[in-house]
């Protein structure tokens, strides 16, 4: 594996290594036989001639840009890529250094047709030529595609992307939070609609890089710093427009990671209206662009102050006709319970006349209306058996119309008449 810091010191000024061999007709000539390397005696080390030939390409040829397919492409665990990249007449052996693979979208795929930026240079420590790429491009939108679906894929399967986990735009927010460049148009863009919508909602900007190698972790630190406060009813994170290059921090993993896991509902809001990126994915809402995003976030105030007329008109409506239907209730629930009590009251009364009428048959003093007497002896008990007499017992005939006391002088008994026989 090849190694960035393998080159070997330069031994000598390689550049004039062979200043003066090969002229001829002046009086001074060097000896050909003392030019470096012309002669056994004068043989130069190998490190020499790398060194020379590596100053020779990086001299003679300025970085340019190159095409081909990418054939063996191999990533170590160092972070450096290599690859070849070749044609159908060559092929060059290629390297991108860990460094430089963060300025490339996604790395390549086998068989890739890609356009590469770089230094042709000599690898000193195996002789051999290789191409140094600092920047890649793939036909069409090869590389930035696989990178975004790459990234939403990953996304996607972390269940970041689920609409369900979409929360909706406070309706009446009190403070809203802008994670933007302090010096860029979407800042002035979204202060102005939301001056002009609603002055009396908060904007606290909180700063971030949005664009270049070191704006995703800026936007990151700025997420992270706004959910640790968490003082905001909603969060605005974008920029304005740009190229597919500048706005490539908003397709950054690890920016989409810091909105989804933003405690307050987020609006996205990055370039113009045709710019789509995955912080849009991640975001509660997809504003076309900044400015779209204030208007999302903040209401009018005149249309709010409307809108709570209209709901005090509709709660009052509502209340007014609850209590008309409540009234009208009443009135019929008032008229079939007096219908109710009535019938009860008659069923009521008709049982009583019933259990009279029963009393009143088996009353001893219904028995005694039909000329029937009985007997009581002395302590007012009822004498109902010829048992119950004795010769010489006084005792008294209660009648319907008054008592007679009277005394036993004779008692005769006789069976009851259940217990004779028919006719007897």
């Amino acid at each position: 594996m090849n190694s960035r810091r393998g080159s070997s010191p330069r031994r000598g000024p390689a550049p004039s290594l062979f200043d003066g061999a090969g002229s001829s007709g002046a009086s001074d000539v060097a000896d050909p036989d003392a030019t470096p390397g012309a002669s056994p005696e004068t043989a130069i080390a190998v490190g020499d001639l790398t060194a020379l030939a590596k100053a020779v390409l990086e001299g003679g040829i300025p970085p340019v840009w190159i095409r081909g397919e990418v054939s063996g492409f191999k990533r170590y665990s160092s972070g450096h890529w290599y690859f070849t990249l070749k044609d159908a007449t060559a092929a060059v052996s290629c390297v991108v250094w860990a460094s430089d693979t963060g300025r490339i979208p996604a790395a390549p795929d086998e068989g890739m047709a890609v356009m590469a930026r770089g230094q042709l240079t000599v690898y000193p420590a195996q002789g051999r030529m290789q191409f140094v790429v600092r920047a890649m491009e793939a036909e069409g939108e090869g590389l930035w595609r696989k990178a975004f679906e790459e990234t939403r894929k990953r996304l996607e399967r972390d269940g970041l992307l689920d609409p369900a986990r979409k929360r909706p735009i406070p309706r009446f927010p009190q403070r809203v939070a802008v994670v933007t460049s302090a010096e860029g148009a979407a800042l002035h863009d979204i202060r102005a609609v939301m001056a002009r919508r609603n002055p009396g909602v908060d904007l606290v900007v909180v700063p971030a890089a949005v664009q270049g190698e070191a704006a995703p972790a800026s936007l990151i630190a700025a997420l992270r710093l706004v959910a640790r406060w968490n003082g905001a009813d909603v969060v605005i994170v974008g920029r304005g427009g740009g190229s597919r290059e500048d706005l490539w921090a908003f397709n950054d993993e690890g920016v989409a990671r810091a909105i989804a896991a933003c405690p307050m509902p987020t609006i996205s809001a990055v370039g113009h209206e045709v710019d789509f990126t995955i912080a849009d994915l991640v975001a509660d809402l997809r504003a076309a662009t900044p400015s779209a995003a204030a208007e999302a976030a903040v209401p009018v105030r005149d249309a709010l102050i409307e809108w709570l007329a209209t709901v005090r008109r509709t709660m009052q409506g509502g209340t007014e006709r609850r209590v008309v239907a409540a009234r009208r209730e009443l009135r019929r629930f008032a008229g079939d319970l007096s219908i109710r009590a009535r019938r009860s009251v008659e069923r009521r009364r008709a049982r009583v006349q019933h259990v009279a009428a029963r009393i009143d048959a088996l009353s001893p003093l219904n028995t005694l209306a039909r000329g029937y007497a009985v007997a009581r002896d002395a302590a007012g008990h009822a004498l109902g058996s010829a048992n119950a007499f004795a010769i010489g017992q006084s005792f008294s005939l209660v009648l319907r119309d008054g008592q007679v006391d009277a005394a036993v002088t004779d008692v005769r008994h006789q069976a009851p008449p259940s217990a004779r026989g028919v006719g007897q």
